[in-house]
């Protein structure tokens, strides 16, 4: 039913999903609860306090949620609205064949990010399957395809990712997910610890693995997202703390370049 539904959502033009989400995000954000606080609260955090703030990121998470739907089955279409400088970047990173390590937080349309540069070489991408088991089969069948490579958030997706950089490929990731118990370590996000997993550092650690930091910000009236690529030179110490904070440090430059576009609702600071 979920598939069927986001087919028909697809078929939408663009501007107009998004809009049709951006009333969608505000019509939940209007109702008091969890969520709503959850919002205001993460968003305070980070020093952006204002109720029009607050407004304008719960619109940009409706956008995000409905948009999805052209991403997953409309995908050509939506690679094409990606505008970039840097293509050269991501074929030197295919031609050379080095293993890449894509950074990349809830902002924007992550699940873009990783579409776009499927096309120049395969991608493995982390995810934690949903606790909702009739969101499954739609993240799983929509999200694996066109170059994508799921790997799930256990000891068999480590494994697959961990292949995939032996043999020169890309994977990808969401630092900002809050790891499962002794998988991270606490570090500052915003002014306030939060548990953040270590894996994308330690991958890191090899010095032919080459790590990018990815963004694909939503631009205004339906014209696509603009992707930006920051390439990444330092390496943390080698201690669970430093490289959690070297993570947070990276997220929270890319998350302030267009902080509206933040999913401020997760529940970042959750114990694990």
């Amino acid at each position: 039913m979920l598939v069927a539904v986001f087919r028909l959502l697809s078929r939408l033009p663009l501007r107009w999903l998004q809009r049709l989400g951006a009333v969608l995000g505000l019509l939940v954000y209007a109702f008091p609860g969890r969520y709503r606080r959850r919002l205001r609260a993460h968003a305070a955090q980070a020093g952006h306090d204002s109720a029009a703030f607050a407004r304008r990121a719960a619109a940009h998470t409706g956008i995000m949620m409905l948009e999805t739907a052209w991403v997953w089955f409309r995908p050509g279409e939506a690679r094409a609205l990606v505008h970039t400088a840097q293509r050269e970047r991501l074929r030197r990173a295919a031609a050379e064949g080095r293993p890449v390590v894509f950074l990349t937080p809830h902002l924007g349309n992550f699940e873009l990010a990783a579409r776009f540069a499927a096309q120049y070489a395969p991608i493995h991408v982390l995810y934690r399957p949903p606790r909702q088991a009739a969101l499954r089969p739609l993240v799983e069948t929509s999200r694996q395809n066109d170059g994508v490579r799921i790997a799930a958030a256990n000891r068999q997706g480590l494994r697959q990712l961990l292949r995939a950089l032996r043999e020169g490929q890309m994977v990808g990731i969401l630092p900002d997910q809050v790891p499962g118990a002794g998988e991270g370590a606490w570090a500052d996000f915003f002014g306030r610890p939060a548990y953040t997993m270590t894996l994308p550092a330690r991958l890191a650690a090899d010095p032919e693995v080459m790590v990018i930091a990815a963004t694909c910000a939503r631009l205004p009236g339906g014209r696509g997202w603009q992707l930006h690529l920051e390439d990444i030179d330092d390496r943390p110490d080698p201690s669970p703390e430093a490289q959690a904070a070297w993570i947070n440090a990276i997220m929270m430059r890319l998350i302030e370049r267009c902080p509206e576009q933040y999913l401020w609702s997760y529940h970042r600071y959750k114990q694990p």
